[in-house]
C-alpha cells in the first residue's frame, strides 16, 4: 500500500466517515473546519469533503475528510465514495445502540469494498449525552478490538481536540503500516 503524495511532497490521505444518519458526521467534519457545532445538523444527502493540513510527526499530510450518508435510502450510492480510502472512521452516537449495532453492516461494507489494507477507526460521538448512553465505552472498546480498529471517545458538541488527536492517531497506524521497519526504529529507541 503505497501512499498518495502531492506536488509539494505531502502525503494525501482519503478519510471516510461512516455510520449511521444522525450519529454527527457532518459536525465532525465541521469542526475539523473550525465551523461551529449546529445543533439542528441536516442529514447529508449527498457526500461531499474537506480538505485540512496537519503537521504529524514533523511530516504534513493532506487529509480528505468525506462525509458519507447514513440515510438507509442512499446507502446503495455509498460504497462509490470508498474507493481510495486509506482512513476509515465507523461512527456511532452512544445514546443509540442501534448506531453501534449498524456499523457491523458498514465494516463489512469497507472490507468487501477496500479489503484490508486501511487503517480502521470507531468513534464514539455524543459524549456530551452520557446521561443518555445506550452504548457504554467498553462495549464500544469490544467491538473496535473485534475488527482491529483503534477506539475513540468524542464530542461534536464539546471535545474538538479529540477528534483531531483521534485522526493524528489513525495517520501514525497508517504510517506504520506502511513502514513497519519506522515503528519498530522508534521502539529501539525508547528503550
Amino acid at each position: 500500500m503505497m501512499p498518495e503524495i502531492d506536488d509539494d511532497g505531502n502525503i494525501k490521505l482519503k478519510t471516510i466517515l461512516i455510520g449511521r444518519s444522525g450519529v454527527g458526521k457532518t459536525n465532525l467534519i465541521n469542526i475539523a473546519k473550525n465551523i461551529a457545532f449546529n445543533p439542528v445538523e441536516e442529514s447529508s444527502v449527498a457526500s461531499s469533503f474537506f480538505k485540512t493540513e496537519m503537521i504529524i510527526d514533523n511530516r504534513q499530510f493532506n487529509i480528505y475528510l468525506w462525509d458519507t450518508v447514513g440515510q438507509e435510502k442512499l446507502r446503495s450510492v455509498v460504497n462509490v465514495f470508498f474507493k481510495n480510502s486509506k482512513l476509515v472512521i465507523l461512527v456511532y452516537d452512544i445514546t443509540n445502540r442501534d448506531s453501534l449495532e449498524e456499523l457491523s453492516y458498514w465494516h463489512k461494507q469497507v472490507k468487501d469494498t477496500l479489503g484490508s489494507n486501511i487503517v480502521l477507526g470507531v468513534l464514539a460521538n455524543k459524549q456530551d449525552l452520557y446521561l443518555n448512553e445506550e452504548v457504554s465505552d467498553e462495549e464500544g472498546q469490544k467491538y473496535a478490538e473485534s475488527i482491529g480498529a483503534r477506539w475513540g471517545i468524542t464530542s461534536a458538541k464539546t471535545q474538538r481536540d479529540s477528534f483531531i488527536t483521534f485522526i493524528e492517531d489513525l495517520v501514525r497506524d497508517y504510517m506504520n503500516l506502511i513502514n513497519p521497519n519506522k515503528k519498530e526504529e522508534k521502539e529501539k529507541q525508547k528503550e
